[in-house]
């Protein structure tokens, strides 16, 4: 009795979205209420009922102080409202899981750790609904959430001192009018959304990243602020005419963000090992029959403890990195910490649902959309689709067997933190201080972020065919085929590396740049593709009114030279071995969940998920080329006598390769299902 209408969308291609669904549901309720009604909730739980985490010698702790309330009621005849009111205090455990080495022997040793991160969060939802009329109903609707979080960024390599305190608060205003006028309805929607953030360092020294070890300093976050401000409005209607159900609507975004960050303005130094002279057991070179040193690879946290060796014997640098020491890179950001930018985006649609038949419907429309910050105004999503019951008409009963098929384009919008990244790193402004002095002192080039000026937003063209049919003991089962081809996929670039055979990593001054300056200018740039193929099978069985079964099973292939905008080629001279496994690629993918209603109305519900590994980049952890990113791939030895080889699953891996020597490709690594 208390809804108003459901909507049953069952076509992925519809042009009112501007994302691809599968099957939604739209519930909405009527305003009023007859008499007050409320819930009082409160959830306490503690570490008492956890497993201990694998990673852990210790059990993590965990304390949950949680209060949830409801209140709803009438305001007069035609009004109603509701109130959530929750108060979340979570006390949970980090866990470290690092190497670290001993301050006084500098013997590597397992660190293990548990740390309590701190967590309150309070969020307020009031609501009012009115039926201003019979055919018009009114909702209006705040949010308000704030976040306390003390001890963010600890965890796994990150040891205690990375911690950082993090305050938000984040409020929405909503308003939605819903109009019937006949058989047409209009649906009006507006939103405002405010989020405001700080964070607060608990040390503001200088990072040590020992790769696969540790990570010891202070959060590169900096005491940062954000506030960010957003404000959406939908007007759509459609309209009933004879079998056609006609909708159209239009969507505007302005979205705006003021941020200061100074990040990484404290400078990361990195360790990732490389090879270096074998010591022995006085900490000197060993050396072979011709009196040459004996040349072995070390991981990074041998690399660490060399360094701090012997700066406590008092070697200069230069000797130092002879002898396998010191960080392999040291970054350090500039540019503008305080930065605003802003964005606003438009779409508008036109379909048609035409009921051409009982059993037969065909969906049909256009969607285009087109934003600020980018050149792009060619957005323009075709959509169609296609649903058939064979043999089902309006007076017989409903068909077994419903065909659906389908098609459309889809876009994603260039995100506004890209922009911000681009304003903030744009190389024309840096700061002055300390950031800058040690700049200038490791004599090394700032990075530019910039856009590439034909940058335009990502295009997926999918497309989907399913049939599902009714099977005896209450049991649907549906099978989908469904193809994804993506371009215009955003990747980045280093557009200023070292011209090829100009850089060597022993003599990094001598490297001559494509710019004419020193430096990495990082352009995003929409040149990626991605292709998916995937089978899905779903089935539904409700064998009586105490057991039912829902399962699903998805084959999938996923392959991409892109997974975000954050994706660099290991090799900045070619593009050979991007193209791989996309990060989507988790092959097979099964589900199975069952309720099951026993005596006393106890229901118990299993649960089962099963997937098969996701793909992973495999990278020596080096920067070979000069673009100060440390993605570079190994080679596959054709040598197995080459010094500094390593055997993996994957074959021997070469992690300084030489010309001519095949390069593994993206995402060849597969973890464990």
């Amino acid at each position: 009795e208390s809804i108003r209408e459901v909507r049953i969308n069952s076509n992925p291609f519809s042009p009112e979205y501007d994302r691809l669904g599968f099957g939604r549901i739209e519930i909405s309720t009527k305003p009023g209420a007859d008499r007050f009604r409320g819930n009082l909730n409160y959830n306490l739980g503690d570490d008492v009922w956890n497993a201990r985490n694998p990673y852990s010698a210790q059990k993590a702790p965990l304390l949950l102080n949680e209060f949830e309330n409801t209140i709803s009621g009438p305001l007069g005849k035609r009004t109603s409202f509701a109130l959530d009111a929750n108060q979340n205090n979570v006390d949970n455990g980090a866990i470290i899981n690092a190497v670290a080495l001993d301050p006084q022997s500098l013997m590597a040793s397992p660190l293990f750790q548990n740390y309590k991160v701190i967590q309150k969060r309070t969020r307020l939802n009031p609501r009012i609904d009115r039926q201003v009329s019979a055919n018009n109903t009114l909702s209006l609707r705040y949010s308000y959430t704030n976040g306390d979080l003390n001890g963010v960024g600890i965890g796994g390599f990150n040891l205690t001192s990375r911690g950082y305190h993090t305050t938000y608060t984040l409020q929405t205003v909503q308003a939605m009018d819903t109009i019937v006028a006949g058989p047409a309805v209009f649906d009006l929607r507006f939103r405002y959304y405010r989020n405001a953030s700080q964070n607060n360092p608990d040390s503001a020294s200088p990072v040590n990243q020992v790769l696969g070890s540790f990570t010891s300093g202070g959060a590169t976050i900096g005491h940062s602020y954000d506030t960010f401000n957003g404000y959406e409005s939908h007007n759509d209607a459609s309209v009933v005419h004879g079998a056609h159900l006609f909708k159209f609507g239009v969507r505007l975004r302005d979205e705006s963000d003021g941020n200061t960050s100074p990040s990484n303005f404290n400078g990361t130094f990195i360790f990732s090992g490389g090879l270096a002279p074998e010591l022995g057991a006085n900490n000197q070179p060993l050396l072979d029959s011709s009196g040459q040193p004996i040349v072995v690879s070390i991981n990074s946290l041998e690399a660490y403890r060399r360094t701090l060796l012997f700066q406590s014997a008092g070697l200069p640098a230069s000797q130092i990195r002879a002898l396998g020491g010191g960080a392999t890179q040291f970054s350090i950001a500039t540019g503008i910490p305080a930065t605003s930018v802003s964005q606003f985006d438009i779409s508008a649609y036109v379909g048609d649902d035409w009921r051409i038949r009982p059993n037969l419907t065909l969906s049909y429309g256009l969607r285009y959309e087109i934003q600020t910050n980018i050149g792009d105004h060619h957005d323009f999503a075709p959509r169609v689709g296609l649903a058939w019951a064979p043999g089902g008409t309006a007076k017989a009963a409903k068909a077994k067997t419903v065909l659906r098929a389908g098609f459309g384009i889809f876009y994603d919008r260039f995100n506004l933190a890209n922009s911000m990244t681009a304003a903030r790193y744009n190389g024309i402004t840096v700061p002055s201080g300390a950031a800058l002095a040690a700049l200038t002192a490791s004599s090394s080039a700032s990075v530019i972020q910039a856009i590439a000026p034909d940058v335009r937003a990502p295009e997926l063209m999918q497309s989907a065919f399913s049939v599902e049919r009714q099977l005896p003991l209450g049991t649907t089962l549906a099978v989908t085929y469904s193809n994804a081809h993506g371009v215009h996929g955003l990747k980045s670039e280093d557009i200023n590396p070292p011209i090829q055979g100009t850089y060597s990593a022993a003599n990094p001054s001598a490297a001559v740049y494509l710019l004419g300056h020193p430096g990495a200018v990082m352009e995003m740039v929409s040149n990626g593709r991605y292709n998916q193929n995937q089978m899905i099978v779903n089935v539904t069985s409700k064998i009586n009114s105490a057991v039912s079964i829902t399962g699903s099973y998805v084959l999938n292939r996923a392959m991409s030279d892109t997974d975000s905008v954050g994706t660099f080629s290991a090799n900045p001279y070619t593009a050979q071995g991007e193209y791989g496994p996309a990060a989507t690629d988790i092959r097979q993918r099964v589900s199975l969940t069952t309720s099951l209603n026993t005596k006393w109305n106890v229901r118990i519900s299993p649960l089962l998920t099963l997937q098969s590994g996701a793909p992973f980049d495999i990278t020596t952890g080096n920067d070979l080329y000069g673009t100060t990113l440390l993605n570079s791939r190994p080679g596959i030895a054709a040598d197995p006598h080459r010094p500094g080889l390593v055997q993996t699953r994957y074959g021997l891996l070469d992690p300084n390769p030489i010309a001519g020597e095949q390069i593994l490709g993206r995402n060849s690594g597969r973890g464990p299902g």
